[in-house]
């Protein structure tokens, strides 16, 4: 075999590769490797192995994380920091919850022993609960709220309570039903602007319950019942306000470790980490829990045989299925055996109920019956939730401003120490990190094409156990004896893959950058990232989310391992490793740099924007823009709103060398938002910092795509000679 060989830092081979000579790619050998890596002979497609051994990653990760989950709770034993940890995790401490509900009355109907009322009560900033009051005819021995189901069909109806002499309040919940202008539910529209300002919608609709607590509660016993997303929102503001002195869960309570597969509205950041379901029932021992696994209804939205291609509709997949008794008794029997004492599973809504009704001090004379679901003001309770969404969208820069008072802009040294706590911060609160080992190198590789200037391998890298990293690493010809070149990691966008950037192909908003800066003297490396295959990938933030991650707890590993062997290379310069993306490449290049220091500079290219408004934003005239309604439902993060929009990120970066390049026609967003944005940075690193020779902005007149004229000059300026 004819070996390619590094001698010094010039290539040779024993056909004569040195400077002013190349062999032509038809007179190697076709399966001869990059000096110093091993053969690669993997077949098939090497994109698709990368996001399947990811998701097998992940789901081991879970996995790992649920066992953890008992050395958590032993090291932190005190039920008051679970409860606030819980309520963080939910949002809680975002809005202020009134103290006075402000309520209001209208009578609607008389019953054969209890009379129901419209109410309507604050609960949070502009936002009101509504819901029906059950009100006995006789003496009023307890209090209750009811929680119905959000599907269409709600099975249990507390009428029999009320008869017994229980007030009962039955708030009215955001239902699963599809949005009128949209194909995704009405939950999943309000969660996802509200995840990326730091709430859920369970949040939202605990202030309303919690409110409405605020004045039930009167010198009678207070209860908590509900059914279905109703039982979930019971167990949880019962595990959070010890008011609630009996506490019933009906069709909810049971193992929910594959909440990546639930509505996204269930997503809570880091959830399966800390809290299953038995771990939520000690915050409430020692109350009396009464459990069923009857009482919800089965849902699905779409199908969990994840698409590798577009599908119909923008929301995401998902399930809800009634457990078994066995099941829930399998999450039950989790919970330590003496802080079980207190509580029940019942094979009956009846049995259930009554024990629920013991827990308040009545005792029922009459069986539930069924009833319609309770739909009481479900378009006002809507929008009221959206109004409030963009008033804090609006207030997001406010918000982070306290965040952010530690940022030390006196000198470039003071700078680059106060931004250290912020970047812990992001790798491990809103980024996350696994905080694996990672492996050796294990580099193998194979020749991929030649051009007239350049060659270019297939490299695949090992980072972690059971994730590597693949690209294709890009190497001008005739370099110099001795020379060290400056490499640009050139990063595809949505659904892309490293041949997109190279040679001449399809993808014209490339326009071949990795090879055209080859060429002019830069050796590149394309990665690929794992956002390919459409709810393969997207899926996988779900179930990274689950566990406090997200995707780039994955991919930032990835490019620590490959900016760390190219840096190993004798004919690169490891000081001068450039990071250049487009698109989502470009959302990467404002979330891979700040925590891969390799990184010598970062281009954001097609990318740059007021990204918090980009997925938050609601209101009509935005909704072109926004992610709120469109088909990547895996774009939103934690709490963006409240701690690092672009600008933020920005600033993670600095004083690195920073661009943007943007096109007047490009559909991310409209000039003005990027400009807003971009002036944050400028101000940062011009008035600020005094480096504003580090950050530039190319504004060209065309699409979403490479420009390739000012970001080259200022590839050229920051990592050339």
């Amino acid at each position: 075999m004819r070996s390619l060989l590094f001698i010094g830092s010039v290539f040779l081979s024993s056909i004569g590769w040195c400077a002013g000579s190349a062999p032509e790619l038809k007179d190697w050998d076709a399966v001869e490797p990059l000096a110093s890596t091993k053969l690669l002979d993997w077949e098939g497609d090497l994109s698709l192995k990368l996001i399947e051994a990811n998701d097998r990653f992940l789901d081991q990760q879970i996995e790992k994380a649920i066992r953890n989950r008992a050395t958590h709770w032993a090291a932190s034993p005190s039920i008051s920091a679970q409860r606030d940890q819980l309520g963080i995790m939910l949002g809680l401490d975002r809005d202020q919850r009134v103290d006075d509900p402000e309520v209001a009355f209208w009578e609607l109907a008389d019953h054969d022993g209890f009379r129901v009322k419209k109410v309507k009560w604050r609960a949070f900033e502009s936002v009101h609960g509504y819901g029906l009051v059950l009100e006995p005819k006789g003496k009023t021995l307890a209090e209750a709220i009811y929680i119905p189901d959000a599907t269409e069909e709600d099975l249990i109806h507390p009428g029999s309570l009320a008869k017994a002499g229980c007030r009962v309040l039955i708030p009215s919940i955001v239902t699963r039903s599809l949005h009128p202008n949209f194909k995704l539910s009405n939950r999943e529209w309000l969660h996802r602007p509200a995840f990326e300002l730091g709430r859920t919608l369970t949040g939202y609709e605990l202030h309303k319950i919690l409110s409405a607590a605020n004045w039930l509660k009167q010198e009678r016993p207070l209860g908590i019942i509900g059914a279905g997303e109703g039982g979930r929102l019971a167990l949880y503001a019962s595990a959070l306000d010890e008011r609630f002195e009996s506490v019933a869960v009906g069709g909810y309570f049971g193992p929910h470790d594959l909440l990546w597969q639930e509505p996204v509205d269930r997503n809570v950041f880091g959830m399966v980490s800390l809290f299953g379901n038995a771990e939520i029932a000690r915050l409430i021992h020692p109350r009396k829990l009464s459990i069923t696994n009857l009482g919800g209804t089965n849902y699905r939205y779409r199908s969990l045989d994840l698409l590798k291609t577009r599908p119909a509709q923008p929301g995401k997949p998902s399930v809800i299925r009634n457990f078994s008794l066995n099941e829930v008794k399998s999450e039950w029997e989790r919970i330590p055996e003496k802080l079980r004492s207190n509580s029940t599973i019942n094979k009956s809504i009846e049995g259930w109920l009554t024990d629920f009704a013991k827990g308040i001090g009545i005792e029922l004379t009459t069986a539930h019956t069924n009833t319609t679901p309770i739909k009481i003001e479900p378009n006002r309770q809507i929008a009221e939730l959206e109004r409030h969404t963009e008033w804090v969208l609006t207030h997001s820069a406010t918000e982070r401003a306290p965040f952010w008072k530690n940022l030390d802009t006196r000198s470039v040294e003071s700078f680059e120490k106060s931004t250290k706590p912020y970047r812990e911060i992001f790798r491990t609160e809103v980024i996350g990190d696994f905080e694996e080992p990672r492996s050796g190198f294990n580099a193998r590789s194979r020749p991929y094409q030649e051009g007239p200037k350049t060659v270019s391998y297939e490299v695949v890298l090992d980072v972690m156990e059971g994730v590597f990293a693949y690209g294709i690493l890009t190497i001008p010809k005739n370099i110099p004896e001795g020379k060290k070149l400056p490499v640009v990691v050139c990063q595809h966008g949505l659904e892309g893959s490293p041949q997109d950037v190279i040679g001449e192909t399809k993808f014209k908003a490339y326009k071949a950058y990795a090879t055209r800066l080859a060429e002019m003297g830069f050796v590149t490396f394309a990665p690929q990232n794992g956002y390919k295959y459409f709810d393969l990938f997207r899926m996988q933030q779900f179930k990274a989310q689950s566990i406090g991650k997200t995707l780039f707890s994955i991919i930032i590993p990835q490019h620590l391992q490959i900016t760390d062997w190219l840096a190993s290379l004798p004919f690169i310069d490891g000081n001068r490793i450039g990071f250049y993306g487009l698109s989502y490449g470009g959302k990467s290049a404002m979330r891979i740099p700040p925590l891969v220091e390799r990184y010598s500079l970062s281009i954001c290219s097609a990318d740059f924007n007021d990204w918090v408004w980009k997925t938050a934003a609601t209101d009509p005239a935005s909704l072109r823009y926004s992610y709120t309604n469109k088909g990547e439902y895996e774009m939103f993060e934690w709490n963006l709103g409240g701690t690092f929009n672009y600008a933020e990120m920005a600033a993670l970066i600095a004083p690195r060398p920073f661009m943007v390049e943007r096109g007047h026609f490009d559909g991310v967003a409209p000039d003005e938002r990027v400009a807003l944005e971009f002036a944050k940075v400028r101000n940062l690193y011009q008035a600020r910092l005094g480096i504003g020779d580090r950050c530039e902005i190319e504004w060209f007149v065309g699409p979403h795509s490479i420009n390739g004229e000012g970001s080259y000059q200022f590839l050229q300026k920051h990592l050339g000679d």
